[in-house]
């Protein structure tokens, strides 16, 4: 036994040996055919950031690890990132039914949703069976190395080196298993030796009773054991032994001062944060009276985004909407108009409005709006005054509409200068919205119905976390008579209200749909009468009446929702004024 133990040790080398282990792998990543294929391949959508939310990315499994690319055409272009699922947690969301997340010490996380459950099990279930597979799993495993290459695993110090170098934990938990080889040959060499002398033991004791007897029932030369081979055998596998506890020990080493280090990088991270919280504190409780607190904004991942399960409060949650907003309303100071992204050109139409299939709904959401707008504010209505500034009033009621703060607003505002025409064709026409409609992202006219008619789609700037949010309405613009007030020179209105369009269905992409009826109702006043003398702008006055009930869509909580439009509103009628008198100052009055 020893001699063939022996001349297994010569003859085995490093090469043969990463021959074993290639074989082996090779028997489990090739077909018949020999081409190397994946363990698992698929298309999940993946969280990239909190600006593009979910991507959809083409996920494979191979050789232990998992990569993504953009997609199955992009994969031979190189993976755009991996993760080693022999240092991964692969968990089910709590609550989102198709999604888990492949992380890494919490430092690395991946968070994938998959089109079902099922599919998302199917995944989590061969993640972990492969990672249990692995070695990892269990201690006592030593998956795809056999017990030769642990006998001779003291003539690799250098593959053993460069293994820890590639694989970090792995080869500590390898070099444990092997261990483990060691010390099953050695029971196997003490119980051979063992019973050797336990037998030489009886055969004496049965000689001394029976000095008469030839025969033995043991012959210790017919069973002779090759004590030198043993001998070395048995030194060969101590030597191991041995070798393998040192490299365990240096990998340990090795782990220690990487903690260490990491540890110190903490420590000093810790120390600055803690100097940045007092020079913070000493700021606010400085200016406490003049400022507001400041606001953190949290860049996380999609636990943290708009949802039912949020993990953000209603406070945290209104802090990152309102930073996004400021910093929308810085980069608009910097510039007097936003560009334009898109507008769609069309020809001109060729059919009236009272010709299209919509006209009948736009002729009674126009009239109904008319009516509202033109309603009191006092009553049973439950109006609220909520902003005050000047001549402009904000009134609100709080309602709720399926969980979603859908509060109706009533805003009632004069402004000089301008005539109640001039306001709503700024409001309606589509060359002037980028310059007032501050979080707009993207305009397309979808169908061009009349010239006082147009049917809309607007994307909307995304303001983290609360997801993107688009609207598909129609807009109509006209001037009504006006038999309510007779000092009123004439009155215009122009109306928005979402409807449908079969190529741009909601909730497709990655957009909320918003559902919305707005109204602008305009009425001029001139003082002096116009027959005195020439009308000058000193001499108009525009009341304007605006309602709006908007459904956000989404689950945005409720309280940020009202305290965003409670800012957000009066801040929307001062800018959409301004820019009208901006406009309209050095042209020529339109009635």
């Amino acid at each position: 036994m020893a001699d063939e133990v022996m001349e297994t040790l010569r003859g085995l080398t490093n090469e043969d040996t990463e021959c074993i282990v290639d074989a082996e792998v090779d028997d489990d990543d090739e077909d018949s055919d020999g081409v190397v294929v994946p363990e698992l391949q698929g298309t999940l959508s993946k969280w990239t950031n909190y600006i593009h939310g979910w991507q959809t990315r083409f996920i494979v499994l191979k050789d232990g690890t998992l990569s993504y690319y953009k997609s199955e055409q992009d994969s031979g272009f190189g993976c755009r990132g991996s993760i080693s699922l022999y240092k991964a947690n692969i968990k089910a969301h709590q609550f989102d039914e198709c999604r888990f997340d492949v992380s890494v010490n919490d430092c690395l996380v991946w968070y994938l949703r998959a089109s079902s459950p099922e599919e998302k099990q199917r995944w989590v279930d061969v993640l972990k069976s492969y990672k249990s597979e692995s070695g990892y799993g269990s201690e006592n495993s030593l998956k795809r190395h056999g017990s030769a290459i642990s006998l001779v695993s003291n003539t690799q110090s250098t593959t053993s080196a460069g293994s820890f170098t590639k694989r970090g934990i792995r080869g500590l938990k390898e070099k444990l298993a092997e261990i483990e080889t060691f010390r099953d040959i050695l029971i196997k060499q003490i119980d051979t030796l063992q019973k050797y002398f336990d037998n030489c033991a009886e055969n004496v004791k049965n000689t001394s009773k029976k000095e008469k007897k030839i025969e033995t029932m043991f012959n210790p030369a017919e069973q002779s054991v090759d004590f030198k081979g043993e001998a070395i055998t048995f030194k060969a596998t101590s030597e191991g032994v041995l070798a393998t506890l040192q490299h365990c020990v240096e990998l340990m080493i090795q782990r220690e001062d990487a903690w260490r280090r990491r540890w110190e990088k903490e420590i000093e991270k810790r120390r600055k944060l803690q100097e940045l919280y007092k020079a913070l504190k000493d700021q606010v409780a400085m200016h406490h009276n003049d400022s507001p607190r400041p606001r953190v904004l949290i860049h996380g991942g999609p636990d943290y985004e708009e949802g039912p399960h949020s993990a953000l409060c209603d406070e945290e949650f209104y802090d990152a909407v309102e930073t996004g907003l400021d910093k929308i309303e810085e980069e608009n100071q910097l510039r007097n108009r936003l560009k334009q992204k898109s507008v769609s050109i069309l020809t001109s139409p060729t059919i009236t409005a009272s010709s299209h299939k919509l006209w009948p709904e736009i002729e009674k959401i126009t009239m109904e709006q008319l009516h509202y707008a033109r309603l009191g504010v006092g009553g049973a209505g439950g109006w609220q005054l909520f902003a005050e500034d000047g001549d402009m009033r904000m009134y609100r009621r709080e309602e709720e509409a399926d969980g979603l703060v859908v509060d109706p607003l009533k805003a009632c505002h004069v402004v000089k200068g301008l005539t109640g025409h001039e306001v709503c064709k700024i409001f309606f026409s589509p060359e002037y919205r980028s310059g007032w409609e501050a979080t707009l992202e993207d305009m397309t006219i979808i169908e061009n119905i009349s010239k006082d008619t147009l049917l809309f789609l607007q994307t909307h700037k995304r303001i983290w976390p609360a997801s993107q949010r688009d609207a598909l309405f129609w807009s109509h613009i006209r001037r009504v008579s006006d038999d309510q007030d007779r000092d009123a020179h004439d009155l215009w209105i122009v109306c928005n209200h979402s409807t449908e369009h079969p190529d741009y269905p909601p909730n497709a992409g990655k957009c909320v749909r918003v559902y919305l009826t707005v109204c602008l109702v305009c009425q001029t006043f001139i003082d002096p009468p116009k027959d005195e003398e020439e009308i000058k702008r000193e001499n108009i006055t525009c009341k304007i009446t605006y309602c709006s009930v908007v459904n956000p869509g989404g689950w945005a909580p409720a309280s940020v929702l009202r305290a965003v439009y409670k800012r957000e509103y009066p801040k929307f009628l001062k800018r959409f004024t301004n820019f009208c008198i901006d406009q309209c100052k050095n042209k020529p009055i339109t009635f």
